[in-house]
């Protein structure tokens, strides 16, 4: 007994702290939907269709200047925004109906100066808006089948009220960070579609890790009930998932400040998901489970009754 004492040293999982983090995570994602119903995402072009340009300026870049001059080009929905440093720029520029993308980049070469010594091109993308609506369809199924197949996963190896639990936080997961995206306007382009898919699976490691060892105290601490077997559970998992979810912070937060711009919302949607993943797999998922009234019986193979089977020759 002693020993199960020492394991629960974080009551996770009593019923105050239980209603005090469903009330938190039930705050963000109602926040997030918010945020995503009157704002929106910032898509990128890889979304929305159009062209990019990053250009380098050998001194500081005047952007009402450079606002102006596309403005008297024709371009008056241009975006353009430092990108770093003071000396960098970067360019949006919707689709241009009745002009090629060939055309368009050489007017936009003429006017940045890109053809002369002041400014130097270093990136320009271009996507047509038929395109950026395939990727936005393909995005949005691609994350629909992932929950699909691991909810279907997660019952096979456990059962259905693991599998919403797990399913509950990934759910849980994907809108959090969907809404912080969308409440501080960080751009959306395909690298943080990859990212949030990233997350699901981060987190659905987690979560497997934590369901298999509640599995295996739930029989092997058989006189305590569900939510003390899944609290000594997740008190023994405590600390691979604090070194593994540091660890990976770590890398995250050097590729946000060495990896430059262009990569800074992938690491950001990464840092964020992580952060929210380690949370949900703690509370929300064994949390929905207990909620669901899962206990040992639940993993029990049936066992036949002897009376009912015929005695063989």
């Amino acid at each position: 007994m002693q020993l199960i004492k020492s394991n629960t040293s974080i009551d996770f999982l009593s019923k105050k702290r239980r209603t005090v983090a469903l009330a938190i995570s039930a705050i963000l994602i109602v926040v997030s939907l918010i945020s995503l119903a009157t704002r929106g995402l910032e898509f990128g072009i890889d979304f929305t269709g159009g062209i990019l340009l990053e250009v380098g300026y050998e001194q500081a870049a005047d952007l009402d200047a450079i606002r102006n001059s596309l403005a008297g080009a024709g371009f008056d929905d241009a975006q353009v925004q430092r990108f770093g440093a003071d000396t960098d720029v970067m360019v949006r520029l919707p689709p241009q109906e009745g002009m090629e993308p060939a055309e368009i980049r050489q007017i936009l070469r003429e006017t940045l100066g890109i053809d002369g010594e002041k400014a130097d091109l270093r990136r320009v993308e271009s996507v047509s808006p038929q395109v950026g609506e395939e990727l936005t369809e393909d995005g949005g199924l691609a994350m629909i089948f992932a929950m699909l197949m691991i909810f279907a996963y997660v019952m096979f190896r456990f059962q259905w009220k693991f599998a919403a639990g797990a399913v509950a936080a990934l759910v849980h997961d994907v809108i959090v960070t969907l809404g912080f995206f969308s409440l501080f306007g960080f751009p959306f382009d395909l690298t943080v579609v990859a990212a949030v898919l990233a997350v699901v699976g981060y987190s659905l490691n987690d979560t497997v890790v934590a369901f298999d060892r509640i599995r295996e105290n739930f029989f092997k601490l058989r006189g305590l009930s569900a939510e003390e077997s899944m609290n000594i559970s997740i008190n023994e998992m405590l600390a691979r998932t604090i070194i593994t979810g540091l660890t990976t912070l770590l890398v995250l937060a050097a590729l946000l400040l060495l990896g430059g711009e262009s990569i800074a919302p992938f690491s950001i949607a990464l840092i964020v998901g992580i952060i929210v993943g380690t949370y949900s797999s703690i509370y929300t998922a064994s949390a929905t489970a207990l909620l669901l009234g899962v206990n040992q019986q639940d993993l029990l193979e049936p066992v036949k009754d002897p009376s009912l089977v015929d005695d063989l020759p």
